[in-house]
């Protein structure tokens, strides 16, 4: 998402680039082609004009103030801070409190509620040491209520259904007085339409009435650009929620929801979903999506991710290993897991700040990690903790084994060695592989006691 955006900005600015002084003239080019690129992006013209003439007014306001700043790095620094401010200017978190709390899910058909719902689940019980349940209200679209059970089984986490009865909210109802002592946190699907009609609106209406949740959150397709929009207003009107959940990030879409949502509906984004995979979901921070738009990379969503699959004794262990240059394929496999667990590796590489632009168009194959997996796992337990005894009849056992050509292997092998060696050699030299996420690790949980 916002690749093209991101591109057409930076031909913005580099119409600024190498000129000494910011003129009326250049900034009204710049100005031009920003509008040009955010209406490119789906982004309504009003709102592209609104947000434009606001940038225009302050760099004409800085022009004489901040001598020693390029005016292309001037400008950039405010489109950064309107980007932010039009996206809701800082994180917005979810209210659970309540005995227990209860969080309504709403949408349309198609926008992901269902598996948005386990997606939220997941993320309060293990990331917020919650106990949570989800209620299949979904009384319409076949085979809901087998999909929330299914998603339900696959994070341990426990699904009411009430297949006997066609009536959503005493099923929601039921499932309140049922969570009473037991769970602190209810999450409720409910069923979407292909469009916003009457019959929904007084249904998830008359939910919400009855079961007073602490927290709305309206679930929109971020693929749909200014239809969702349009869907959150409609909504909004009707329900009046808190806040929204742009899923399917990962997708073709041009950007025009995720930056216009939160001024057209007054309502923060505080989740954003990509993928099937019940582990992305991320609480959605305005300045870091205006870093990634501007090519500046977000490294601390970055390291938050690693942080978040980090065992800093298996990385201290690790270390040790490799100082004495015993570091093997099971470690390696080990690392690969945790690597793996973080997303997407191009998503990832993307928040590296340079890295955005170099993998935009690289095919980075992911089956790459499964492939060298295949490889270890061919290798007897001897062979994988004393690399050194792989010799030619080894080898050709292991790529018929791993169903690889005997190339590949000798090939994966040479790399291993290599970075074996590489490894071993910082440590020699007073570098610690591992050891500075160790201490980001430590600095984290500092933070959190204070």
């Amino acid at each position: 998402m916002f690749d093209n955006l991101s591109d057409k900005l930076e031909l913005a600015f580099k119409d600024l680039s190498g000129q000494g002084r910011i003129t009326e003239l250049n900034i009204a080019n710049s100005v031009k082609e920003i509008r040009r690129a955010l209406v490119g992006a789906d982004v309504n013209y009003k709102i592209a004009k609104e947000f434009t003439d606001k940038i225009k007014d302050k760099a004409l306001g800085e022009r004489n103030v901040l001598k020693s700043v390029s005016p292309g790095q001037l400008m950039v620094k405010i489109v950064q801070d309107e980007l932010i401010e039009l996206m809701g200017g800082q994180s917005v978190g979810i209210n659970t409190t309540g005995t227990p709390g209860i969080i309504l899910i709403s949408g349309l058909q198609g926008s992901g509620k269902t598996t948005f719902t386990a997606k939220l689940a997941k993320y309060l019980k293990e990331k917020k040491s919650k106990t949570p349940l989800m209620v299949a209200c979904d009384v319409y679209r076949p085979a809901a209520v087998d999909q929330l059970e299914v998603l339900g089984e696959q994070i341990k986490v426990p699904v009411y259904k009430n297949i006997e009865s066609k009536d959503p909210v005493q099923i929601a109802e039921e499932a309140i007085k049922h969570a009473k002592g037991k769970y602190d946190v209810v999450i409720v699907d409910t069923a979407g339409r292909l469009a916003v009609d009457e019959a929904m609106m007084t249904e998830i209406g008359n939910i919400r009435d009855a079961i007073k949740p602490t927290e709305t959150l309206f679930v929109v397709d971020s693929m749909t650009g200014q239809d969702a929009v349009n869907t959150a207003k409609a909504f909004n009107d009707q329900l009046n929620f808190d806040g929204v959940v742009l899923t399917k990030l990962d997708g073709d879409t041009r950007g025009g929801a995720a930056l216009t949502i939160k001024y057209t509906v007054g309502k923060p984004i505080k989740f954003v979903s990509t993928g099937e995979k019940l582990d992305t979901i991320d609480v959605f921070h305005p300045d870091r999506m205006a870093q990634r738009i501007l090519g500046m990379g977000d490294i601390v969503s970055f390291v938050e991710k690693a942080q978040e699959q980090f065992d800093e004794k298996e990385a201290e262990r690790l270390e040790k290993r490799i100082r004495k240059n015993k570091y093997d394929f099971n470690d390696f496999k080990s690392q690969l897991k945790q690597i793996k667990r973080m997303g997407n590796i191009k998503d990832l590489m993307g928040m590296i700040p340079g890295m955005g632009k170099m993998v935009k168009n690289m095919d980075i194959d992911e089956s790459a990690f499964g492939k060298v997996e295949a490889i270890i796992d061919s290798m007897t337990p001897h062979e994988r903790e004393n690399p050194q005894v792989l010799n030619t009849s080894r080898k050709n056992r292991i790529a018929k084994g791993s169903g690889r050509g005997i190339i590949e292997v000798n090939q994966f092998l040479k790399q291993f060695d290599y970075m074996r060696k590489m490894m071993h050699q910082m440590t020699k030299q007073g570098g610690q592989p591992g050891a500075g996420m160790a201490t980001a690790k430590r600095g984290s949980r500092r933070k959190k006691r204070r």
